[in-house]
């Protein structure tokens, strides 16, 4: 069991409605961290429908939902970003 922090951003924080929350997880991805969230209720269900429409950074660094949370502190679910 791990404590990790973790945040939302932009549609993500909406539909779950908060900024931010620590979460003790025995998930060893991040893939497993996103179905511990989802089953929690409708609202996190709702927000990780769609994982292609979400990217995912580790302690602020780019990753994929295959990656390890292992020593990981935070991890950050936000949509995809737009260049121009």
């Amino acid at each position: 069991m791990q404590r990790i922090d973790v945040l939302y951003f932009a549609w993500v924080r909406e539909r779950i409605g908060l900024p931010r929350e620590r979460v003790e997880t025995d998930a060893a991805t991040v893939a497993g961290l996103v179905a511990e969230l989802a089953a929690r209720e409708e609202r996190y269900a709702l927000a990780f429908a769609d994982l292609t429409s979400l990217r995912v950074a580790l302690d602020q660094e780019l990753a994929d939902f295959g990656a390890s949370l292992e020593g990981v502190r935070e991890v950050a679910f936000f949509p995809p970003m737009t260049g121009g």
